[in-house]
């Protein structure tokens, strides 16, 4: 192999892989899990919007004996507001309704994470990033995450 070619090839093996976290938000919180999510809720909760689901992935893991730290992960929409997303291609079905996992570091900080809007629907057939339904998901995320870190 010529000395180009393995220096290209060396390169191309150290480069960083991109992440497939890249697309993730992340809020800071000074609350714990269970507080943080509990006010997550709530926020949620006032601006009339429906909590689906509240999984507790720590739990989950305790019960087969393993440890992931405090972790929950809360699933929440409203139809108004999602269905025309999934009326442009049914699959956004997929990535709805949305979900916020709120969760313990390694290092003991607590976070909010959500793929934004754009990121999770921007792939479908028919739906624009900038369509007024990922503006409407991405100001609510925002507003709530924002909310619960307080």
């Amino acid at each position: 192999m010529p000395v180009r070619t393995s220096l290209a090839a060396l390169a191309l093996s150290l480069a960083p892989l991109p992440s497939l976290a890249q697309d993730i938000a992340r809020v800071s919180a000074d609350k714990s899990v269970v507080a943080t999510a509990d006010a997550f809720v709530a926020a949620v909760e006032e601006a009339g919007v429906t909590v689906f689901a509240r999984v507790d992935h720590g739990a989950g893991a305790r019960s087969v004996g393993s440890d992931v730290g405090a972790s929950q992960l809360v699933v929440f929409g409203s139809p108004k507001v999602g269905t025309p997303a999934i009326e442009a291609d049914r699959l956004a079905g997929l990535a709805l309704p949305l979900k916020v996992l709120v969760y313990e570091d390694r290092d003991g900080r607590v976070w909010l994470a959500y793929e934004p809007p754009a990121s999770a629907l921007g792939r479908f057939d028919g739906i624009d990033p900038d369509a007024p339904v990922i503006g409407a998901m991405a100001a609510a995320l925002e507003r709530f995450t924002k909310a619960a870190a307080e």
